[in-house]
């Protein structure tokens, strides 16, 4: 992700730890975090007060997060929409259901009239991030498990009125590994499974060596923030259409073996701030 320099820039660069952050450990704790805590949380990654309420407004201007005061403090709540998303997300991040050859494939069909240009950035926007590729204009394909998700995402935005969905198998001509070339950019994904590799492989072996909570912690968010927009990236295309040794697998497996290592850890580190500070704040 790129920004322009300059606090808007750094803010932009902490509203997906934020978020991160929030989903991890505000869900469990009723949906809401203080902001003592939360302050406290992101000084652990390396992130200045200022910056990280800085960051927090422009998540409030979005409805990404709302402001609220809960056991006599100010505090953050995740908008219903937000949780929604989140909840939809965890499938993706979590488990990663590789789809099967005979799930056959999912084709979704747009037309959108030209006063309506905001509804073709959201249909667009939408299947983006549902890891759809494009099979020619107007014309988006997917594999064919993903029906139930891409239904219900349409729906959740409004956009039914603009699709025809279809499933069925691919008959002709050339070969389906060729196309998925064509449809998906995967020598890009190779690339971004390849710097996870990279950049959390010697993470993994640090880790497994012994770490303490906090440091735990430090580690796993910004770790869990990198891996989470992969999966939206890779649908889960059968490994039949893919190239041998797919790197996805070898980057799934190395997410899962660090959330193990680490996630208790993060988790403990951040109940113990989070149930061990009762200071109020404003923001």
């Amino acid at each position: 992700m790129t920004a322009p320099p300059g606090s808007t820039g750094r803010d932009a660069r902490l509203a997906p730890l934020i978020t991160t952050l929030m989903a991890l450990y505000a869900r469990p704790e009723g949906n809401w975090l203080s902001v003592a805590s939360l302050i406290s949380l992101m000084a652990d990654i390396g992130a200045e007060p200022q910056a990280v309420r800085s960051s927090i407004s422009r998540l409030k201007r979005r409805g990404v997060v709302l402001s609220e005061r809960s056991r006599g403090a100010a505090g953050y709540t995740l908008a219903p929409e937000t949780l929604e998303v989140l909840a939809e997300g965890d499938v993706r991040i979590f488990e990663r259901r590789r789809a099967r050859a005979e799930d056959g494939w999912l084709l979704v069909v747009f037309s959108v009239p030209e006063s309506e240009r905001d509804k073709r950035h959201a249909l667009r926007t939408s299947l983006t991030r549902l890891g759809l590729g494009t099979a020619a204009p107007g014309v988006w394909v997917a594999p064919g498990n993903l029906e139930a998700e891409a239904r219900h995402t349409l729906e959740r935005r409004h956009l039914t009125g603009y699709v025809d969905m279809f499933r069925g198998e691919y008959l002709a001509f050339g070969d389906p590994r060729d196309k998925v070339r064509a449809w998906w950019p995967l020598d890009e994904l190779t690339g971004l499974y390849a710097e996870f590799l990279d950049r959390y492989r010697p993470v993994l072996d640090r880790a497994s060596s012994g770490t303490d909570p906090r440091e735990a912690f430090a580690t796993y968010v910004p770790m869990l923030t990198h891996w989470r927009r992969l999966p939206y990236r890779d649908p889960g295309l059968p490994l039949s259409v893919l190239p041998a040794e797919w790197a996805g697998e070898a980057a799934g497996a190395l997410f899962d073996e660090l959330d193990q290592v680490l996630g208790p850890l993060a988790h403990e580190h951040a109940m113990a701030v989070v149930h061990g500070d009762d200071r109020s704040a404003t923001a």
